[in-house]
Parts: structure tokens; sequence; C-alpha cells
């Protein structure tokens, strides 16, 4: 027989979510085969089999949060004519709880099958109901009620089969305390809405929760402030005009604007490093390499996927890696090592419309440069003339703890520069 684990997944990940089970008890498998896909702050995981056999039974159910190095499920060798009967307290001497509770009173039922590893010993029959409480928890309903003091014994489970979840903890820790409310607060709150009014409730997943969680932290923690300048996209415009067509036939992926942003950017942290630093304790590291965050909208949430030594990469090379990157994370295929590093990000709002934003820092950076929409606008060219120009607003968020303003100014007005003359990406950037 063979355990389904829930595997590596890199230093700075410990758990996940079964997002979807692909099988089912009684389910033949071979070597390879998907199994489940593990949702994660991160990335999805899709866990595989490691051997051909039969799916005995599943340890844990699809939206609950498992470990990893956790035995999620059993494959054992057989046809898989039958689905194998879950494992039971009777079937199993080492799941049963010793001694055995008096037959004047019958422990709980077991609501679902769960690893024999998550029972205490019991030290006495009276606990056999609190054995069989702790067997039908959900694992994150065991860890909400350990930190909130909650005795499982006391907790009504909702589900039909008796099983205990996030939700009933939560349910059951607002019920107790609304007895020991003061008179002055006996009074309800208004619902979130309003009776008749149509409404859906959505669970939030891993990555939404972790991305409000991240962007709240880099509000909290770091003075940031924003800039905004204006770029004339005249001359940017003039080159793709010329060069797209000889571009792509020679490259075979076309000149977007992110190559000249990435370019310019690199040249403008050149110059002023402290943009391409992050603080740890009462040290700024400075980095002395470029690895640039382009900021993705997936179906999941907004990725960070970064261009490694973006330096030394061409235009080609640049829009390559973009355009691979961008397609990982919308097929949902990045890999962490797609994602982890990065000294810097570009986000660019322009393609959903956005005239103008203040982006948020992706800590632990210290800089991250906005794009916007090319609008056309009448622009003065000197004291006498007018001409309608296609203009960008840029705006840069910086962390005011180790960047000061005027710095901040000049890094932007120097991305300004390098992108409303072109040539000069080919010596700065």
């Amino acid at each position: 027989m063979s355990e389904i684990k829930v595997p590596e997944m890199g230093e700075s990940i410990v758990e996940g979510t079964i997002s979807k089970w692909h099988v089912k008890a009684g389910d033949s498998v071979n070597v390879g085969d998907v199994l489940a896909e593990l949702e994660t702050d991160k990335v999805n995981i899709e866990i595989s089999a490691e051997q051909a056999g039969v799916i005995e039974q599943l340890l844990r159910g699809e939206g609950e949060t498992v470990a990893v190095g956790e035995t999620i499920g059993q494959i054992g060798s057989g046809s898989g004519a039958a689905p194998a009967q879950p494992m039971s307290p009777s079937s199993d001497p080492a799941a049963a709880p010793a001694p055995v509770a008096p037959a004047s009173t019958p422990a709980a039922p077991l609501a679902s099958a769960e690893p024999t590893t998550v029972a205490a010993p019991v030290a006495a029959p009276a606990a056999s109901d609190a054995n069989a409480a702790v067997f039908s928890a959900t694992p994150a309903a065991r860890k909400l009620a350990r930190e909130r003091g909650i005795d499982l014994t006391q907790v009504q489970a909702q589900d039909p089969m008796g099983r205990i979840r996030q939700e009933d903890i939560q349910a059951h820790n607002t019920a107790s305390k609304a007895p020991v409310a003061a008179p002055s607060a006996q009074a309800a709150p208004a619902p979130a809405v309003e009776p008749g009014k149509p409404a859906e409730r959505r669970k939030m997943s891993r990555r939404r929760i972790t991305i409000a969680k991240r962007l709240v932290e880099a509000q909290q923690t770091a003075a940031m402030l924003t800039t905004f300048n204006e770029v004339d996209m005249t001359a940017i415009l003039e080159v793709r005009k010329r060069r797209k067509d000889a571009f792509k036939e020679k490259h075979d992926i076309g000149l977007g604007f992110m190559s000249f942003f990435t370019k310019a950017v690199i040249g403008a942290l050149k110059a002023y490093p402290l943009l391409n630093a992050e603080i740890q304790g009462d040290e700024i590291l400075v980095k002395q390499y470029y690895d640039i965050g382009i900021a993705v909208s997936a179906k999941e949430g907004l990725v960070v996927p970064v261009v490694r030594e973006a330096d030394r990469l061409s235009f080609a090379q640049i829009e390559k890696q973009i355009a691979d990157l961008a397609g990982k994370a919308r097929a949902n295929t990045l890999a962490l090592n797609d994602l982890q590093g990065g000294t810097f990000t570009i986000t660019n709002g322009g393609v959903f419309g956005s005239l103008l934003s203040t982006p948020i820092l992706n800590a632990p950076q210290v800089g991250i440069l906005g794009m916007h929409k090319i609008q056309i606008r009448p622009v003065a060219i000197d004291d006498v003339r007018m001409e309608n120009r296609p203009m960008m607003y840029i705006a840069l968020s910086y962390d005011h703890r180790i960047v000061d303003g005027a710095e901040a100014v000049r890094f932007l007005v120097t991305v300004k520069q390098l992108l409303e003359d072109p040539e000069s990406l080919l010596l700065e950037g």
C-alpha cells in the first residue's frame, strides 16, 4: 500500500488547500496520474500517483488545509471493481481508543476516516466523546479551536455527516460571547445584506487571502509615497512602427512596450541604486543585479513573475521571457522559482484602461513603477506651438524610509528621459 502525501513545495510554503480531487475511492490509477490539485499561497501544485493501484480511501476533502508531508489518501493493490470501505475503529485496532467507554455511554460515531496519528491518548473512559470530536473535526477547525481555547465536544456541527468545520468553530465562538455582552451593546448589528436583496457569498482563495495580507502588510510596514510624471511616447511609437515587422520576422515575437520600460528602469536603477535595495533590520541591502518583476493579472489574482538578470538581456529576450511568464501565469503553471526574488517591479494598469494609479509596493522591494494608458493630449511644444501627443502618466511608489523624495523624483525623471529618447536605452539600459 502507498500513501498519498503532500509534497515539499519550497522553503516558504508549509501548507496548502486541496482545491480538487481528480479521483475517488475505488478508482484505478497508474504511476504519474494526477490525483489532486493543491492550492498554495503562490502556485498550484499537482499531486501525482507514485504507485499504480486502486484508491483505497481519501483522508482529506476538497477545501481542507493540509500540511507538507501529511498523508491525505491511500493507494492499494486491486482491480478497482468496488470502492474500498473507509477504515473504522472496529476494523483497525490502532485506531480504537483505550480504554473502551462503558456500554452505558456509547461513543459518538466517526464522521469520516482520519489518520490515527491525530488522536490524542485517552486517559479515562469519559474522554471518548472528546476523542470522537477530535476525529470529526477538520485540521483547520482543530487549529482554530486550539487558538481560541474551544472544547470541540461543545461545538455543534452543521455538516449532515457530523463533520466539524471552521465555520462551526466561528459560530460557536460568536454564540458563546453573546451572553456576556454588556447590556448597552445588545442592539443587533445591521445585517450585511438587506432581507430580500440578491447577494452571493464567495470563499476567498488562498492566493487572494495571501495577496490581501501582503498588500496590507506593505502599507502598514513601509513609509510609502508615490510621485508622478508623464512620458511623451511619440519616439517609442515611431520606433515600433518602423521596426515591428522586421523585429517580429527576426525574433518571432512582437516588439511591445515592456522591453522599453524594463530597459529604462534598469538604467534608472543604476543611477539611483537605493531603489534596487531592501531593508534588513537596521541595514540596507543594495542589490547589484537586476531581477525585474512584471505584474501579471491571472484568474486567481495578481502574480509577479521575475525576469532574471534583465540587464543582460536584449529587447527580444525580454519580450520572450515576459510572454512566456504571462502565459504560465494564465495557465496556472508558474513554478516557485518564477516568483521568488525580484529587486524591482513594473505593473501596467494601462492594459485595463487605467489613466492614473498609485501602485502598492511588492515587499520587501522598495520601489514599483506603474504604467498607464496612452492617451492623445494637447501638449505645449514651445511658447507658441501646441501639438497632440501620445502621453502616458507614470507613477513611482517608493519606501521613504530609505529613499528620499528628491531621489525618487530624479529616478522617475530618468525613466522619462530614457523613454523619450529610445536610442539612449542601448547605452544606459
